[in-house]
């Protein structure tokens, strides 16, 4: 199965440009890779250049590597992905921009469960519990051994 993962408010807390903190997802997704799925890193995180214009005064001054920082992140976690961005099998058969998955766990998702934790963070996150207790309803994880 062909998964999207969005990334702040996601695998992270909101804390962009920065990267976020921790809040549960690294145990499911790793879980997720070793039983086969493969992972699309679809995110609104870009990488910058500084003088880049992107038509808006609020964000003229916002310059870094962000993707690359989301999939660092990635990489020290030790969770492979199949794709950043886009789903490199789906160029066979469609032009379109839009990454294509099976599933997509995303924050701004209807349905995905959060949690508004003020100690964490300001704006609400996935919820991780959950969403391993709805993989495994769903069969796409196995039952855990209780």
């Amino acid at each position: 199965m062909e998964i999207c993962i969005d990334f702040d408010g996601t695998c992270v807390t909101h804390e962009f440009p920065v990267v976020g903190k921790d809040v549960g997802a690294v145990p499911v997704l790793q879980e997720l890779v070793r039983h086969g799925h493969k992972l699309i890193l679809f995110t609104m995180r870009s990488n910058r250049p500084i003088g880049g214009n992107t038509g808006s005064a609020e964000i003229e001054d916002v310059t870094g590597n962000f993707l690359d920082d989301a999939i660092g992140w990635f990489k020290s976690k030790n969770i492979p992905l199949y794709g950043i961005q886009s789903n490199p099998h789906q160029k066979t058969w469609t032009t379109s921009p839009k990454a294509y998955g099976h599933l997509y766990i995303d924050d701004a998702g209807i349905g995905c469960p959060l949690i508004l934790d003020k100690n964490i963070s300001k704006r609400p996150f996935v919820n991780w519990r959950r969403v391993d207790d709805i993989l495994r309803i769903q069969g796409i994880l196995p039952p855990k051994n209780r």
